[in-house]
């Protein structure tokens, strides 16, 4: 099994491509060892010292560090991801379709503008968002204000501002002049 790794533009995250499929029904998250218990991968790969998260895309795995440096984090992982692999265990003990982290909220009247903007995030934003090793999910709207979750790699992510404003802000804005602002949640 050959597994290739790619830098993601947050320097605490490295993205994984095992060459197989990893998850599907979309992406999910764990930020600790407890949300792992899902998934004996996650809990694996929490097992190494140093790694502060475990994001798993549909062919790509995402492990984010809170110490140590990759040189020596990067060995340990790509170790974990191939033992799990070879041990023929599930990747997710559930394989049910992820639950929106939160409820999403807008008004009913600006159905049709929230329904673009889901549009636009599915079909835009997300492709470009999974190459570099993470999700963002509609959150909310009100008053103009398009409110999105990052997760992975863009999880702090010091160009995430940057990605927010400048890229995904100015194409909401283009196609729906209703938008004034995007934050995140």
């Amino acid at each position: 099994m050959f597994i290739q790794t790619e830098a993601t533009p947050n320097p605490a995250t490295l993205k994984f491509l095992p060459g197989k499929a990893v998850v599907r029904g979309g992406p999910r998250e764990f930020r600790s060892p407890e949300e792992a218990s899902k998934s004996p991968l996650a809990a694996r790969l929490f097992g190494i010292t140093g790694v502060g998260g475990v994001f798993l895309g549909g062919d790509f795995i995402t492990v984010t560090k809170m110490a140590g440096e990759w040189q020596h984090l990067k060995p340990a992982v790509l170790g974990v991801i191939m033992e799990h692999y070879l041990s023929g265990e599930p990747v997710l003990l559930d394989d049910e379709t992820p639950k929106p982290a939160a409820e999403e909220d807008f008004d009913a009247a600006d159905g049709e503008i929230v329904a673009t903007i889901k549009e636009l995030l599915d079909t835009r934003v997300r492709p470009a968002v999974a190459q570099d090793g993470g999700d963002i999910t509609f959150q909310g709207y009100k008053e103009g204000v398009v409110f999105l979750n990052m997760k992975g790699s863009c999880s702090g992510c010091p160009s995430s501002t940057a990605t927010l404003k400048h890229g995904i802000e100015n194409l909401l804005r283009h196609f729906i002049p209703e938008v004034k602002e995007v934050r995140p949640v």
